[in-house]
């Protein structure tokens, strides 16, 4: 244990696409740690989006937008038609959204070339009014909060944007510390998490680069902020919210212990995903659990090459010891 000084902020499971889907929210905020989580991003485009495609990508919206562990999940959308994100706002409200997260830091290509996500960040005036339509379409009681990057290929416009967010309504900011264009090359800036803190008069959480507890110590004293979003570091180390709530180094959930856990996420994921390709979200957990557990590098290798799903079903399902 650390005789860290400060008590633990939230920690916020970050969207991402792809990775941070239902049946993986599930599972790891049932292993616990997590205060809230941010949905993967929903697009908007010239429309009101269908209520079935809501509640396909956040199916929690279901069951009080909360996790089978109690845990918040809000909803993300993503898109520059001021008029139309405001819309989609006021539909995920009417569908009683605890809050409303907007992207401007995505750095798909795929989505910046249709002027989303982190490409919105060299226009600061677009960023205030696409905030400001969703604030006015939302009731006041309802957060408004959104998520960019330090910027598109530098930070000339960095504080610009940040100030843009909060004139616009943003009451939250989370800041992920890298441009579109380093994507999640180290290191994350985290000096100007700070920077940001001192030019906007709302809360700002920090993100990336927290792959451990003494990163999070860390980011949290170079930022000043209380709460810290993670991604990566979560799904690749899904103890680390307990860890951080302990304020715990060492591992807290044991393999045979995250076993159980591997079963669970595949029913879940067999459930959203057609059978060629549930076998593929698996093997991305476990390529990315390979960095703290060496039993799941072993897994993933003797199922590399396994394309069916009963096949993985039966392995999963069998004695721990014929795991790898």
């Amino acid at each position: 244990m650390s005789g860290s000084k400060r008590t633990k902020g939230p920690v916020v499971l970050a969207p991402m696409e792809g990775l941070a889907d239902a049946p993986m929210r599930d599972v790891l905020t049932r292993i616990g740690g997590i205060d809230w989580c941010v949905s993967e991003f929903i697009r908007v485009t010239e429309g009101l989006l269908n209520v079935a495609t809501i509640r396909r990508s956040v199916p929690e919206s279901e069951y009080g937008w909360r996790t089978r562990a109690g845990v918040p999940v809000r909803p993300q959308l993503l898109g520059s038609d001021v008029h139309w994100m405001g819309e989609n706002a006021a539909l995920l409200a009417s569908m009683d959204a605890p809050a409303i997260d907007l992207n401007f830091g995505c750095p798909a290509k795929t989505v910046n070339r249709h002027r989303g996500g982190a490409a919105l960040l060299t226009e600061p005036e677009l960023l205030r009014e696409i905030v400001a339509s969703v604030r006015a379409s939302t009731p006041s009681h309802i957060p408004v909060t959104a998520k960019m990057r330090l910027g598109l290929t530098d930070t000339s416009q960095t504080l610009e944007c940040a100030q843009a967010l909060a004139d616009g309504g943003a009451s939250e900011i989370t800041v992920h510390a890298r441009t579109k264009v380093e994507g999640y090359k180290p290191p994350a800036h985290w000096e100007w998490l700070a920077r940001i803190r001192e030019a906007v008069d709302v809360p700002v959480i920090a993100n990336g680069e927290v792959w451990s507890t003494e990163d999070y110590r860390r980011i949290r004293e170079v930022s000043g902020c209380d709460a810290v979003m993670i991604g990566r570091g979560l799904v690749r180390c899904p103890d680390l919210g307990l860890r951080i709530l302990q304020d715990a180094d060492e591992a807290v959930l044991a393999w045979d212990e995250l076993w159980p856990w591997l079963g669970d996420f595949f029913r879940q994921t067999r459930l959203r995903v057609v059978d060629r390709h549930s076998p593929g979200r698996l093997k991305q957990w476990l390529a990315m659990l390979g960095q703290h557990y060496p039993e799941a590098r072993a897994l993933f290798d003797s199922l590399r090459r396994e394309t069916s799903a009963d096949a993985v079903t039966c392995r999963l399902e069998g004695p721990l010891e014929s795991a790898a």
